[in-house]
């Protein structure tokens, strides 16, 4: 770099940081972006780089200590002024530019009165100089306009804490808050090195307790300074009091809460309310909507409140997606600011009506997912929670994608349903745990699926709500299901069941029922399984629950095929499949479609199989449903084995098997194994036949299914016989075990 050059022009800028420390990408862009504009003789536009960040980013650290490495390439001088944009007393472009005209040598009695006046001197002097600008605070585009020169051979630097998107040509770089590497170095720097260090988990803890934020970081560090005999665990455990915290983080004249309160007290009535609100939210971030709800006003308006908070770097963005899949987060400082702000100006009143509101638009959205996914549902098994609603169109543009819109929500469905329960809503709080099943089932949350439920069902239980007790132990017996864990699941189911009878909810009864049926089923008790199915369809088609009746139908035909009757399930199928569309429940739709597939396959229509497995796998591949895909690809390879293909079988099965393993579904998995297994008897590899069938065989038994069991054991003496003399002596106690097991007739597509 060339030595700094002396002349006679204005040197305004502040001093720079001797503990400067991280932003190392951020200060070359801006030196690249300045070069590039210096040395292109086709520049004509003065070149304008705006850094803008929320409050105590560190935003006019960086540019200050940019313009001290400049110097050199604005040898005619540099100038600096606080605009104090986001404050109520903003500096008026007339004063800036009498205090640049001055420095620049115009005497006080040659300055003219008009701004016009004073910006065309300005632009005039600046014009065959080179000099750099920097404008620290800016508040909008209309303070900066007068101040920029003319002359493209000079250059700007603004920070703000608006983004300042309508000035012309303007490179814009946002500034967020450090890593933790660079939390502990700016730590290190102010508070010494060895000290750090020597505690370097209480360290990590302090910052991120400030944030990562800068100024929270440099204020920490400097009351460590002057307080030496304190530890770093002592600071960090004052900072634990949320209540406190901002009390302190404050040094002299450091303070987070001022210069929050700066950007704060500059906001319209309305945007402060909606600023205040959000801090009411246990959410790691929120979509747009929440904004119409905690505000109770149509979504445009509420909308346009809360980008005039991310404008002013109070509220941020999240993630890459924009519209109305835009994701906004609070910092942490910035939330326990809000939280001060809101116990002071607001009574507890308005907050619980807020939060309410919120909480129920939550459920009101989550159902209208699940009803783009499943059809419509009925509201007998659901809570008198009072939801909040929107119009048809603004729900259409919210959940557009209703998976990936529940996707984005999940956290914030888990917090929620905590949060139901600190504030007194057990209603809501089951049925947003019951709702959002829709989403953990289908993309394997199973974690998320147990730990709400818990919470909603010790809830329930605290103050007596029977029926949200029935509904939860209904839905946490069908996640034993899909666990396998079929003996935790029966006992919850039952005691479901129950609780239904006593209230005389028979749509209740009928949904549990369907899910016994199930468990029969596995443990080959068809008679009575068939008895569960048939009782529950009379009530559900009597009920109106399209999507459950389906179900039904569909699991009817399931036990066809295990028994044997392929013809009989094809029979029941085209019933299920005209109910499941009438509902719209496109994933029950596709099971029965992969239903439909099983028959022809079990009914040595080969080529129908393909077709059907083919069609199914589409539909789940659209839906996201990595569970539904390992079926079909494993009934897809079950077709192309039957059919003599073994090279496709290869492919369609090993892609089950990766599925199934993925998602943690250990019957798909188990079934994939034992197909691989009837493969490489198929192509004479008998020794791998037996390492896929044992490992069918120890999953068959972890999820206590003795049919199928039976049904591997049987394969397995086989595979041990074609292994060779060596292994024959396997055969047998393999015979005797699957005689000893209550084997029922074999399919294929099972």
């Amino acid at each position: 770099m060339p030595l700094p050059v002396t002349g006679g022009g204005p040197s305004l800028l502040p001093t720079d940081i001797a503990d400067f420390t991280g932003r190392t990408e951020q200060v070359q862009e801006i030196q690249e972006r300045l070069a590039e504009a210096a040395e292109n003789p086709a520049q004509l536009a003065v070149p304008i780089v705006v850094v803008a960040g929320k409050p105590g980013i560190g935003k006019t650290s960086l540019c200050v200590h940019v313009a001290h490495r400049l110097t050199w390439r604005y040898p005619d001088g540099q100038l600096f002024a606080d605009l104090h944009g986001g404050t109520s007393r903003q500096a008026s472009p007339t004063q800036v530019l009498e205090r640049f005209l001055r420095g620049l040598g115009v005497p006080g009695n040659a300055i003219p009165d008009e701004l016009e006046e004073r910006a065309e001197m300005y632009r005039d002097l600046l014009a065959d100089r080179r000099i750099l600008v920097v404008l620290d605070n800016a508040g909008s585009e209309t303070q900066l306009l007068p101040l920029l020169p003319g002359n493209p051979s000079s250059a700007v630097l603004v920070t703000s804490r608006r983004r300042l998107a309508g000035l012309p040509g303007a490179v814009h770089i946002e500034v967020d808050v450090f890593d933790s590497v660079q939390s502990i170095a700016l730590l290190s720097r102010i508070a010494g090195g060895d000290r750090v260090q020597a505690e370097a988990d209480a360290a990590a803890e302090l910052a991120e307790l400030c944030g990562q934020l800068p100024l929270a970081l440099r204020i920490a560090g400097a009351r460590l300074s002057a307080r030496p005999h304190w530890t770093v665990e002592q600071l960090a455990s004052r900072l634990e009091n949320e209540s406190r915290r901002l009390d302190e983080l404050k040094h002299g004249a450091l303070g987070i809460r001022v210069s929050i309160s700066l950007t704060y007290d500059n906001l319209a009535d309305e945007a402060r309310r909606l600023f205040r609100r959000l801090a009411l939210l246990d959410f790691p971030a929120f979509g747009g909507w929440v904004s119409a709800a905690l505000l109770d006003q149509p979504l445009a308006d509420a909308q346009d409140l809360l980008d005039e908070l991310v404008d002013a770097q109070l509220v941020e963005i999240t993630g890459t997606e924009g519209g109305p899949r835009a994701q906004y987060r609070l910092h942490d400082l910035i939330r326990v600011f809000a939280r001060e702000r809101l116990a002071a100006e607001e009574c507890a009143t308005d907050h619980s009506a807020a939060l309410a509101r919120v909480l129920g638009g939550l459920l009101f959205l989550a159902e209208q997912a699940h009803e783009r996914l499943h059809g419509c549902d009925t509201r007998q098994v659901h809570s008198q929670a009072e939801r909040w609603t929107f119009a048809p169109k603004v729900v259409a543009r919210i959940i557009r994608d209703p998976l990936g819109w529940l996707e984005r929500e999940r956290l914030n469905l888990v917090a929620a349903v905590r949060q139901t329960v600190k504030v007194g809503l057990v209603e809501l709080c089951w049925d947003l745990a019951f709702t959002s099943v829709t989403l953990f089932e289908s993309r394997i949350y199973l974690d998320d699926w147990r730990e709400t439920h818990r919470v909603a069902l010790a809830a329930c239980r605290s103050v007596g709500d029977q029926r949200g007790e029935a509904v939860m132990l209904y839905s946490t017996g069908s996640l034993g299901i899909v666990e396998k864990r079929f003996t935790d699941a029966r006992e919850n189911l039952e005691q479901s069941e129950l609780l239904f009878k006593q209230l005389g909810a028979e749509h209740g009864v009928a949904l549990v029922s369907r899910q016994l049926a199930y468990l029969d089923r596995i443990a080959s008790d068809f008679d009575n399984a068939t008895r569960r199915y048939e009782s529950a369809l009379h009530v559900l088609l009597a009920a109106g629950d399209l999507t459950a009746a389906a179900y039904v139908l569909n699991s009817m035909a399931q036990t066809a095929l295990e028994r044997g009757n392929p013809e009989e399930a094809k029979r029941i199928l085209p019933r299920a499949l005209e109910l499941s569309r009438q509902a719209g429940s496109r994933r029950v739709e596709a099971q029965v479609m992969l239903r439909l597939a099983d028959a022809h396959l079990s009914a040595g229509d080969h080529a129908a199989a393909v077709t059907a497995f083919d069609e199914t796998l589409t539909v789940v591949r659209d839906l996201g449903d990595p569970i539904g895909q390992a079926y079909a690809l494993h009934g897809l390879g079950l077709a192309h084995l039957c059919s003599g293909d073994h090279e496709q079988a290869g492919r369609a099965l090993t892609e089950a098997r990766r599925l199934a393993s993925s998602t943690g579904e250990r019957m798909i998995e188990a079934r994939v194994e034992r197909s691989l297994g009837e493969l490489d008897l198929a192509v004479g590899k008998a020794p791998q036949a037996v390492v896929h069938l044992n490992r069918a065989l120890s999953l068959f038994r972890s999820i206590q299914a003795p049919t199928f069991e039976a049904r591997v054991l049987a394969m397995l003496s086989e595979a041990y016989a074609a292994a060779g003399g060596g292994d024959q002596r396997y055969a047998e106690p393999a015979e005797s075990e699957a005689t000893a097991t209550p084997a029922h007739h074999e399919m294929t597509a099972t």
